[in-house]
């Protein structure tokens, strides 16, 4: 096994686990917030994926956390839009921008703005919902943007962190 393949490796690792990890805490750390459920840590895991192993590898851990989470009944079929699309665009965005904010923007824009445009025809369509496109949108800022505060916070301690550790050696 050369290198290049054994970095993959360990981003998939990563990325299972940090899918289990949304799995198991998103009931500790959700919140109903209209018809469906506020989960930030899902955003806030999209958000170190997309930073620590690319776009690819933070789709596909939101694909399988709302896939798991629909297939235990935790979850609604709005996680899809909602995570999927953030998750791409925080990735996207941070492979061509190399700044922690292009990630966290990127989860925002594509999460709320994104994401809750197209959970309007999903919701209407499959969940019987006669709520506005709007309403989506507002609901999704809610939750995405406490993940990437959290996101945010917790990516730019561990920088500053690591750069001390640096700097004392």
């Amino acid at each position: 096994m050369n290198y290049r393949e054994d970095k993959s490796y360990r981003k998939w690792i990563l990325a299972a686990l940090l899918t289990a990890a949304g799995v198991l805490l998103s009931p500790l750390f959700s919140f109903p917030l209209g018809v469906t459920r506020a989960f930030p840590l899902q955003h806030m895991i999209n958000i170190f994926l997309a930073v620590l192993c690319g776009s690819r590898y933070s789709t596909s851990a939101a694909f399988c956390t709302s896939v798991i989470r629909n297939l235990l009944g935790t979850g609604s079929l709005l996680a899809f839009p909602g995570s999927m699309v953030g998750a791409f665009l925080s990735g996207f965005l941070y492979s061509r921008l190399h700044a922690l904010w292009a990630a966290v923007l990127g989860e925002f824009v594509g999460t709320s703005l994104i994401g809750g445009l197209l959970s309007y025809p999903i919701a209407a369509l499959f969940m019987g919902s006669s709520k506005g496109a709007l309403f989506y949108v507002s609901l999704f800022s809610i939750s995405c943007g406490a993940g990437c505060v959290i996101a945010y916070v917790v990516l730019k301690s561990a920088r500053l962190i690591q750069t001390e550790f640096i700097k004392t050696k």
